[in-house]
């Protein structure tokens, strides 16, 4: 499968790929910083055909040529695995006008624009798109505001999408993401940390003390999973929202 991932030259998103690799997909990584772009490659192309794309999915017009440049390196494309690229922590009142109109461009409206420009190609190959939110739809986390109210959007689409696209035999999917060791993870841990006054480690420990498993995931994890939802093994599976927590949500659904 010729697949697409966006924000994927570090984090979850690397990791994603990194699977997606290793079980014999093509592979077109993203990223904004061309450094990281070229560091992943370097990273990832002992594993198998990965080819990467420096663009800002923040702005439409990098959209556009994202997928019009990942379709000519693959050839056409299968699947696509949206990955948001992290919004600015922090509590409601701390956030400017400005931070949640960023916050709409990167997780919400950069997903529409890509699926958007993808589906064309979607259409011809029946093809397969999960996208990445947050454990934080479902139980808002502190000092996330940005990503608790906006993320929510995805699962509008995830459902929309998956019944309006199914006559064209598209499955549409959503994972959810819970503690994941990231970069990203360890801000906002940090960020927590500090707004409690206490230290980087007892913060950690407090937020795998909730956690059933009792340890952080790895980018490894989420990508096994993104990668059933893309296969035929998943062939049934359309508009599912399915967590990659760790036990850690409380709520039956």
């Amino acid at each position: 499968m010729r697949v697409l991932v966006t924000a994927s030259s570090r984090g979850i998103g690397f990791g994603v790929a990194k699977v997606l690799l290793q079980r014999g997909h093509e592979v077109t990584i993203n990223g904004s910083s061309e450094e990281h772009v070229r560091k992943a490659l370097e990273a990832l192309s002992p594993l198998g055909k990965v080819h990467g794309v420096t663009a800002d999915i923040t702005r439409r017009e990098e959209v556009v040529r994202l997928v019009s440049e990942a379709v000519k390196a693959m050839g056409g494309l299968e699947g696509l695995v949206y990955i948001a690229p992290p919004p600015r922590p922090g509590r409601f009142e701390e956030l400017s006008p400005g931070d949640w109109e960023l916050g709409v461009r990167q997780l919400l409206l950069s997903a529409v624009w890509l699926i958007q420009e993808s589906l064309p190609h979607l259409k011809r190959s029946r093809g397969s798109v999960v996208l990445l939110s947050s454990f934080a739809i479902r139980e808002p986390v502190e000092v996330l505001a940005l990503s608790n109210v906006i993320r929510i959007s995805l699962a509008g689409l995830t459902r929309t999408l998956a019944r309006e696209l199914g006559k064209y035999g598209i499955r549409v999917n959503m994972v959810l993401p819970g503690n994941i060791e990231t970069d990203r993870s360890r801000q906002v841990i940090e960020s927590r940390a500090r707004a409690k006054g206490v230290s980087y480690e007892e913060e950690l420990k407090a937020e795998m003390a909730d956690v059933p498993l009792g340890r952080i995931g790895k980018p490894e994890e989420v990508g096994e999973v993104v990668e059933f939802l893309l296969s035929e093994r998943a062939s049934y599976v359309s508009g599912a929202a399915i967590p990659v927590d760790g036990g850690l949500l409380h709520g039956v659904f």
